[in-house]
């Protein structure tokens, strides 16, 4: 996003800790990106923790929260949940918290009717990160009322098109990079609701996160929400345009379509079952067009996505996933140009068996 981009360039380079008039002209540079960020968000600055990246936020939130939990409090959450939640859900139940995973159905859509009683912190996401499914935050947050329960929002994928709710939550993790503003992440936490560390040190970001913080990337962050809170809604409305006509394109390409409603307006998900998802994305990276297969995060690996196989997806159907998404600058002479690369690349892709594509290729080593 060029007005983040602008705002990085020109931070101050300065310790916001040092008392020195760079220092302080960086402490003011901070303090007015938090006061841009809490204006955009409709929360208190107070309640804002600049970090290094979104999954770092959700492992402050669920970690720093999780431990805290009175005994016999779970952690639950939903297997199509992105890696860092459910990374974290991993680590905490290592530690002894326990911790209940939910299903999805067939669209990403959480499950609620499993929430047990003994739920003491619930993390959903806002909308599916791999399918863009939007999920029912409103009635999640009815239930964590009900039970007496934390709720984490994870913020990551959604807030360029939709508003977060944050009054209906007690926690919520932003990531720069999807918001178009690049490194850097948020954790936004009731000033009730207290947190164990993950860093240990000085008193920055309320104490919530020691070290010293990323001015740049605060400052970047502001902008880009700045931008999202101005432009969002007549943004969506371009953009689901867009993404109509890649779902059609997907659709007459033979692929099985993805996700529901509601969905994130930029979102156009498909599975070619006969098909590697690597394959497709090479070939049209290829050809200029940038698509994703699965989480970015865990690009380099060669296992299926684990929001498919938790929709019910077949292991050769989630081997084949593709997903494309609009942006902000994006054009509708990009769309046609991508749909014709598209059909060009289907054309010409020879199918590879499930077997060959799984036990020919060597493992990732990440």
């Amino acid at each position: 996003m060029p007005e983040a981009a602008a705002a990085r360039k020109g931070s101050p380079w300065a310790n916001p800790s040092s008392p020195h008039q760079f220092g302080q002209a960086a402490r003011t540079a901070l303090d007015s990106a938090r006061d841009r960020v809490a204006v955009a968000l409709g929360v208190g600055s107070a309640e804002l923790a600049f970090c290094a990246s979104g999954t770092e936020a959700v492992n402050l939130a669920l970690l720093g929260a999780g431990r805290r939990l009175p005994e016999g409090r779970a952690l639950v959450t939903w297997a199509g949940e992105h890696q860092a939640v459910l990374g974290a859900a991993r680590e905490l139940q290592l530690e002894g918290v326990p911790v209940v995973i939910l299903p999805t159905d067939r669209f990403g859509l959480a499950d609620l009717s499993l929430v047990p009683a003994e739920a003491g912190l619930i993390s959903l996401g806002l909308a599916n990160n791999e399918l863009g499914t939007v999920q029912p935050v409103a009635e999640v947050a009815a239930l964590a009322q009900e039970r007496g329960a934390l709720l984490h929002l994870d913020c990551c994928q959604g807030p360029r098109w939709l508003r977060p709710p944050l009054e209906l939550v007690d926690l919520a993790s932003f990531s720069g990079a999807k918001l178009g503003a690049g490194p850097g992440g948020l954790l936004y936490g009731r000033q009730e609701v207290r947190l164990q560390p993950l860093v240990y040190g000085g008193p920055q970001e309320w104490g919530r996160r020691a070290g010293r913080e990323d001015v740049g990337s605060a400052l970047a962050m502001a902008a880009a929400l700045g931008v999202c809170a101005a432009h969002r809604e007549e943004e969506a409305e371009r953009v689901a345009l867009l993404s109509d006509r890649l779902l059609v394109a997907l659709n007459d390409a033979g692929g099985e379509l993805t996700g529901g409603e509601p969905r994130l307006p930029n979102y156009a998900t498909a599975v070619f079952s006969q098909r590697r998802g690597e394959d497709l994305l090479l070939a049209l990276d290829a050809a200029g067009i940038a698509a994703s297969s699965g989480s970015a995060c865990a690009s380099g690996s060669l296992d299926p996505s684990h929001v498919l196989l938790a929709a019910g997806y077949t292991l050769e159907a989630a081997l084949g996933s593709l997903r494309l998404t609009a942006g902000y600058d994006t054009t509708a002479a990009e769309v046609e140009c991508a749909v014709e690369t598209l059909r060009r690349v289907l054309r010409r892709q020879s199918i590879r068996p499930l077997a060959q594509t799984v036990l020919s290729q060597p493992r990732s080593s990440n």
